[in-house]
């Protein structure tokens, strides 16, 4: 008893306390200790962001979000509008079509798993910014390309520069907010990208139809309005490239290479923005999740090449070990037919549309079945066409054509809309499988329909499901930590940016042999991705076992 009563005296005199206050015991008085430690001098680095507050900022990073993935959809689909009325300048056969319209996919495919090994090891903002303005660069330089193989390599390093922004961009906008908000502002940039996406038929309409001219005689051609097209489609990648220059990397991604000071600056950089006055006093940040099996940067940060596919490899891998394989696997599948269907099948609508238009606009009063009437137009794009030698070359396309690119994209700005209501109220995942459902419903519906204004409306809402993309961005980035997110994102993205390829080339090949085919396939496979996405893991959260 005397003891404990000069243990109790010991420690009220080197805690400062009075003599009224109460006695504790040894295991007390640590375990207080421990707690006031951690407390004091301890947060995780969510809950230092939360401290930044949510303000000018965070709006600033949605904003560029949303215009960099518009640049995506601008720089890869307006290849769609311009090479039907470019047939004639660059000697386009139905076979150049399909490799003009698949070659920037290509480039993506190529260049994916690298962008996400530089994301996760070289930081997000420090490769994003010089993609972007390189994929300008690059887009202005084609516009005054007079031969076909000379755009063709263009296009495909074009691809190559956007695959960046197009993966990149989730991973580092998702690390500037709190689990609370992140999936309502990633879906806000995608109403963004889908606002910024629905002037590219204005554009095309505005611009391709023009009636005017320019002789080049230096560099031996006419420049077109096709040609000022292709240059506006790529402007908004410059402005981002521009505006990311002037941002900070991710806090998170800092914090993660053990660059705690710099995170911590960012960190005070984005609370003095989003209106902050007095300095914001951070303790030690710690990550949530656990990155043990994770190769980091400084492990394998080397100038020796073989050294740094190697752990290009190694983070590959970890992707497809027993903790994330379930992950990799349906999300990597359910974007490959996203793809299919979004980029790949879309890259032939305005002829499928413009040859529907055609048969309304001659056959008021008749009806027809989708497939028929593409056949009888002779769209479909058979690769043995090669050899052709007679070229269709129309000035313009028809009006109900962009009438109709118009829909969809008010239907996606709809979408985006209430997703972004629902987002935060409803199971991302099952948000999901309904608008798989849905839209690929439509889909089959739009071919067993004889009625052609009914099936030309159901055939553009079974395009609405490329919206699904930017939600699994949303779920994809909430199953892997810091230090795969990047590369997690890519690798999904690769695949999916096979699925655009394979659409675009074979597009043609099934509708020639079987146009049904072309539906029931995409559809039924998006139906099983629809199920399995339900199958998913919950989201890393964080755990008290995390923060001890």
């Amino acid at each position: 008893m005397e003891t404990l009563k000069e243990s109790n005296e010991h420690i009220r005199n080197d805690s400062n306390e009075t003599p009224n206050e109460k006695l504790l015991s040894h295991d007390d008085i640590l375990s207080s200790n421990r707690k006031l430690h951690f407390f004091e001098e301890t947060i995780t680095f969510s809950e230092a962001l939360e401290k930044t507050k949510y303000g000018r900022f965070n709006y600033l990073i949605i904003m560029v979000t949303g215009m960099a993935w518009a640049n995506v959809l601008m720089d890869t689909c307006s290849v769609a509008f311009y090479m039907t009325v470019a047939s004639c300048d660059l000697q386009l056969t139905n076979y150049r079509k399909s490799l003009l319209s698949g070659i920037g996919f290509v480039g993506i495919i190529l260049s994916s798993q690298l962008w996400g090994f530089l994301a996760d090891t070289k930081g997000r903002r420090s490769v994003i910014w010089p993609s972007l303005v390189a994929g300008f660069v690059v887009t202005l330089i084609s516009s005054f390309s007079n031969h076909f193989w000379v755009i063709l390599v263009l296009r495909l390093f074009n691809g190559v520069f956007v695959c960046c922004s197009s993966a990149t961009v989730y991973a580092y906008s998702s690390e500037f907010f709190t689990e609370k908000t992140r999936s309502k502002s990633i879906m806000i940039s995608s109403f963004i990208f889908s606002f910024v996406g629905m002037i590219l038929p204005f554009l095309a309409f505005a611009i391709i139809n023009g009636e005017w001219s320019l002789v080049i005689p230096a560099l031996g051609l006419i420049y077109k309005p096709w040609r000022l097209f292709v240059i506006v489609c790529g402007i908004t990648g410059l402005v981002c490239g521009i505006i990311i220059y002037f941002l900070p990397e991710s806090p998170k991604f800092l914090l993660s290479i053990n660059k705690e000071e710099e995170a911590k600056d960012v960190l005070q950089k984005i609370y003095r923005i989003n209106g902050g006055r007095d300095e914001l006093k951070l303790p030690h940040i710690i990550l949530e999740e656990d990155s043990t099996d994770i190769s980091t940067p400084q492990k394998n940060d080397s100038s020796n090449m073989q050294q740094f596919f190697t752990s290009m490899w190694e983070q590959t891998v970890t992707l497809f070990r027993k903790k994330y394989i379930l992950s990799t696997v349906v999300v990597s599948a359910t974007q490959f037919w996203l793809y299919a269907i979004g980029t790949g099948l879309y890259m032939w609508f305005p002829h499928f549309i413009n040859a529907m238009g055609e048969f309304m606009k001659n056959n008021p009063n008749e009806k027809g079945y989708l497939c028929d009437i593409i056949h009888e137009k002779d769209l479909s794009l058979n690769v043995k066409n090669d050899n052709q030698t007679t070229l269709d070359c129309p000035d313009k396309l028809e009006n109900i054509t962009y009438a109709y690119a118009v829909l969809m994209d008010i239907l996606y700005l709809l979408s985006f809309a209430i997703l972004t209501f629902l987002v935060n109220r409803i199971n991302k995942n099952f948000i999901m499988f309904i608008v798989i459902l849905f839209c690929s419903g439509c889909g089959l519906v739009a071919i067993w329909t004889a009625n052609v204004s009914i099936s030309a409306i159901l055939y553009v809402i079974f395009f609405v499901v490329a919206i699904g993309i930017n939600i699994l961005g949303a779920i994809t980035v909430d199953l892997y930590p810091t230090q795969l997110r990047g590369m997690a994102m890519c690798v999904s993205l690769m695949i999916g940016r096979l699925g655009s390829v394979i659409g675009t080339y074979i597009v043609g090949v099934l509708i020639a042999n079987n146009c049904e085919l072309t539906f029931y396939i995409p559809c039924c496979a998006m139906m099983i991705c629809g199920f399995l996405i339900l199958l998913l893991p919950r989201p890393i959260t964080v755990t008290n076992q995390d923060k001890t």
